[in-house]
């Protein structure tokens, strides 16, 4: 949906930096950090912004079995890696055919801190291979996606969209309270499982030190579906004034995109898109408030 979504909203995305804009016209704020910006003073140059841009990619190593041994940094490259969320969901009952995961109908018997059998399975009863599995959808390709034609359609879709998002982000966060996700404090690398892996694949501030160990901490659920935060755009027909900035709210990327294309603002995104503040006509205005 929000491929649809974003052929009807103008969307850029720093060409230095990785700063995205949602908006009919790229805003003047100067603050890229990106390779020569010293020379650019700040200004981004704006390009035509992916559906990557808007949501992030953000993948973790998938497990057979999360309760067996940790990833070892030789398996690096063996282990697939699938997107965190849906890791998270196959390790909660989903079953995808080219990611077979160990299922355990009985609790396991520990015989050491570190040590455990399976229960014995061999009374239960097979499993009925034709009971019904929870439908996925597939990913449309980009060739085949139609935008819509009315005003209407582009509103009802927006609406979608951003239902499914918060439908997503709720799901993920109860999961979230089973089944354990792991978050680099060093990196946004995150693992899904009781423990993190062993890969030394970290590239933060002086990983050296650490020869590229991890260290794993307790994540939440921004660190798992990382919300793209931009600007507000208040009016979409009226550019953005660098002087202004302060009056301006921001929201993720996905709630702004959808509203922009007609959806009604959540209750709880309000406050962070400053809807409350009056904006200033002009800059003089804009240095007599208090």
């Amino acid at each position: 949906m929000t491929r649809m979504v974003i052929l009807k909203v103008v969307t850029y995305s720093c060409k230095w930096c990785n700063e995205i804009h949602v908006g009919p016209i790229g805003h003047p704020f100067k603050s890229c950090r990106g390779p020569r910006a010293s020379i650019r003073k700040g200004t981004h140059e704006w390009g035509e912004a992916v559906v990557e841009d808007i949501l992030v990619p953000l993948e973790a190593y998938h497990l057979y079995d999360r309760l067996g041994n940790r990833i070892t940094h030789d398996e690096r490259f063996s282990v697939p890696r699938v997107p965190a969320v849906v890791e998270l969901c196959i390790q909660a009952g989903v079953d995808l055919p080219e990611y077979p995961t160990k299922r355990r109908r009985k609790p396991i018997i520990r015989i050491g801190k570190k040590e455990f059998v399976d229960a014995d399975e061999s009374e239960l009863p097979d499993l009925d291979p034709e009971a019904p599995t929870p439908e996925i959808l597939a990913e449309i390709p980009d060739s085949e996606i139609i935008p819509p034609s009315s005003e209407e359609d582009i509103a009802l879709l927006a609406e979608e969209t951003l239902q499914t998002w918060e439908e997503m982000r709720d799901g993920a966060r109860r999961l979230m309270k089973m089944y354990p996700v792991r978050v680099c404090g060093y990196c946004p690398e995150v693992h899904i499982g009781p423990s993190g892996h062993k890969a030394q694949n970290c590239g933060a501030h002086k990983h050296q030190q650490r020869n590229g160990q991890h260290r794993w901490q307790t994540a939440v659920l921004n660190d798992l579906i990382p919300p793209r935060y931009v600007w507000h755009v208040p009016d979409v027909d009226r550019p953005m004034e660098r002087e202004l900035r302060n009056f301006y709210g921001q929201a993720p990327a996905v709630v702004e995109l959808c509203v922009q294309a007609g959806a009604a603002v959540p209750e709880h995104y309000k406050p962070t898109m400053r809807l409350d503040v009056g904006i200033r006509t002009n800059v003089g205005e804009a240095e007599m408030a208090v």
